[in-house]
């Protein structure tokens, strides 16, 4: 059965690769394409495969209404995305949602909003697998490794940091280490800092830096360390054609899921 996608943030660089990828696959229909930006303009030729037919438009709620759409996929802004999916929601569409910026607080409330509709909402800070067994794997070197830092690096358009993905590092490690029931918040040394902020910000007592600067996309190092020796994974997305497999996954199960599932590795683990 084909599944029929909209793309909102269609004219953004990773909403032309998700137009690519959808046009592209005999099993999704891409039916909407909406954005702020270049309204008016054909999605395909935006995207760079050819003229399709299907021009970008700005109002979310009548592309989802008028092209009877069974998922939207959402990279826009964290200032909107809270909004696009309680729109999707409404409109009973299931949303896969790759914007990051949402908080715990928007997160519970699109939880109970999409389980009150019985609808599944993906929201994936990465949807590079790579990315996401990364995350898996820092998860479990974290057991026998008390102390370790993230360093993450993406272009300079992105507005969030840190990224979702170093967050949900950051968090994925703290779980691990309440499982061991120890203590790796404490500090090496008393610390204290000359310029204010050159130590990163802090979750789960893990120090994450920011890296934004031209020529990169998406990368993030995990660098753990105890006496003698350091444990590195690191994660590269040269391209943003790195996170279709993920998107595509999403959509194809995301009328498996109710309420909202957060990260790509519940659907992989």
């Amino acid at each position: 059965m084909t599944i029929k996608v909209v793309v909102n943030g269609a004219a953004g660089r990773m909403g032309r690769e998700v137009v690519k990828a959808v046009s592209q696959t005999d099993d999704l229909m891409l039916v909407g394409a909406c954005d702020q930006v270049n309204v008016g303009e054909d999605a395909g030729s935006l995207a760079g495969i050819g003229h399709l037919g299907l021009n970008i438009r700005d109002c979310l709620k009548d592309v989802l209404a008028e092209s009877e759409a069974t998922v939207m996929v959402d990279f826009t802004e964290p200032a909107s995305v809270s909004h696009n999916i309680h729109t999707a929601i409404r409109a009973g569409v299931r949303a896969v949602v790759g914007t990051t910026g949402l908080t715990q607080m928007d997160l519970e409330d699109i939880d109970n909003a999409a389980r009150e509709a019985h609808l599944g909402i993906l929201v994936a800070p990465n949807f590079a697998i790579g990315a996401v067994l990364m995350m898996h794997f820092a998860q479990q070197a974290a057991q026998w490794f008390p102390h370790v830092e993230i360093i993450e690096l993406h272009h300079e358009r992105k507005k969030d940091a840190p990224s979702g993905t170093a967050l949900k590092t950051a968090e994925m490690i703290g779980k691990s280490w309440e499982n061991q029931k120890a203590d790796p918040k404490s500090p090496l040394i008393d610390e204290w800092e000359s310029l204010p902020g050159a130590r990163g910000g802090k979750l789960e007592g893990i120090h994450i830096h920011s890296v934004r600067l031209p020529g990169f996309v998406a990368h993030q190092e995990v660098i753990f360390g105890l006496p003698g020796q350091t444990l590195t994974l690191r994660h590269d997305s040269t391209s943003r054609e790195s996170f279709m497999p993920g998107v595509l996954m999403g959509i194809r199960e995301i009328d498996k899921i109710n309420g909202l599932v957060y990260g790509l590795d519940r659907l992989l683990f």
